[in-house]
């Protein structure tokens, strides 16, 4: 079975536009968190799903200079942009990320993933964010291609088709659904950017991390921000929107 990381990325964000080419230290966010996908063992290809606008250039250029394949789609429809992506690359298997994610630890994808393979056929459909016990930033999904293509073709409203897994998870009637867990919970944690707030504690954790160690872990920002407490003043207050890109 071919597994495929779909990242959806795009520029036009609202909290915070552009956020994916933010610089830090030289490099736009978006290449950082290509770097630590590219370390997930279990996948097979990454796909950055992005719009047919023209305001995403930026994001094409960058996939173009790190030789990561790309698909262009709607920009409201994710869904049809998922659906479309994922048969352009033949997956079997769907592992959904998004940009606004940087800092995703390649280890904790691989684990949703295994988790998935372990237990196959019995699950459709398996998250560690569903039920929160991971900081939000860690967010993956990994689902197979005929739950996505079933969502494709039967979800009408309009969440459904922009926000590309709800109408699976909703689907307990008919869909199996799987929950990977962190063995602590450390879901008060904020490590996703859609804020300047955000941004500014995901520069910090880059900037002390990055040059140490390149393929810092959950483990190591957590320990990071044991030893600078108030770092998560920055954005404790930022309330989440329903779903990020």
């Amino acid at each position: 079975m071919k597994v495929v990381i779909i990242n959806q990325a795009r520029m036009t964000s609202t909290r915070l536009p552009a956020k994916v080419m933010k610089l830090v230290l030289g490099k736009p966010l978006l290449e950082y968190q290509i770097e630590r996908l590219k370390r997930v063992k279990l996948a097979d290809q990454i796909v950055v799903a992005t719009t047919i606008n023209d305001t995403d250039q930026p994001i094409i250029d960058l996939c173009d200079r790190l030789s990561i394949p790309y698909y262009r789609g709607s920009e409201d429809d994710v869904l049809a942009r998922y659906h479309g992506a994922a048969i352009a690359h033949q997956a079997d298997i769907v592992v959904r990320v998004t940009s606004d994610c940087p800092i995703i630890d390649p280890h904790v994808i691989d684990q949703a993933i295994q988790f998935y393979i372990d237990a196959y056929p019995n699950y459709d459909y398996v998250s560690n964010c569903s039920i929160r016990t991971y900081p939000r930033g860690m967010d993956t999904e990994v689902f197979s291609f005929s739950a996505l293509d079933k969502a494709f073709h039967q979800a009408t409203a309009q969440p459904d088709r922009e926000h590309v897994t709800t109408f699976i998870s909703r689907q307990s009637n008919r869909c199996k659904l799987g929950q990977v867990n962190y063995f602590e919970n450390y879901s008060n944690h904020r490590w996703t950017v859609d804020t300047p707030e955000d941004f500014e504690l995901i520069r910090r954790i880059i900037e002390t991390l990055y040059f140490l160690k390149p393929e810092f872990s959950l483990e190591d920002c957590l320990e990071l921000l044991s030893q600078n407490p108030e770092w998560r003043i920055i954005n404790n207050h930022i309330e989440q929107k329903q779903y990020g890109e």
